[in-house]
């Protein structure tokens, strides 16, 4: 991510760092909630992780969306716009770690889905805060 970031730093439209932040999150979470649901797939009972697969998708797709409206045009887009997709993004995250946490005593993936949950949370909240 370090190339990117000098990327989006020399945009005329360079986002904040509080927008570059959850950019980073944003993908670290996408990572996270994918190979998490995989890694569900692949449990003794995938049928009993249904509900933490579907949240880790939607998770992931979330993040998906705000990682790429941030990086086309953050900076240039109306703010309320913006608050917008963090709160969508912020409310699948909080569910995604939510359901993790459930599971995270028997699973590592969904320990470290729910921490790059968490870290998502945090930046998004940051970011709507400095709106």
């Amino acid at each position: 991510m370090k190339l990117g970031t000098k990327v989006l730093k020399s945009h005329p439209d360079a986002p904040s760092d509080a927008l570059i932040d959850v950019i980073k999150t944003n993908l670290d979470c996408l990572l996270a909630c994918t190979a998490c649901a995989d890694a569900c797939l692949s449990e003794s009972n995938p049928v009993a992780m249904a509900l933490c697969i579907r949240l880790d998708n939607a998770c992931a797709a979330a993040c998906t969306a705000t990682m790429q409206m941030l990086v086309s045009a953050g900076a240039a887009l109306d703010a309320s716009m913006v608050r917008t997709q963090l709160e969508a993004c912020l409310a699948a995250c909080r569910a995604c770690e939510q359901e993790c946490r459930k599971h995270a005593d028997m699973h590592d993936h969904c320990k470290h889905c729910a921490d790059a949950c968490k870290a998502c949370e945090e930046a998004c909240e940051k970011a709507i805060s400095e709106l």
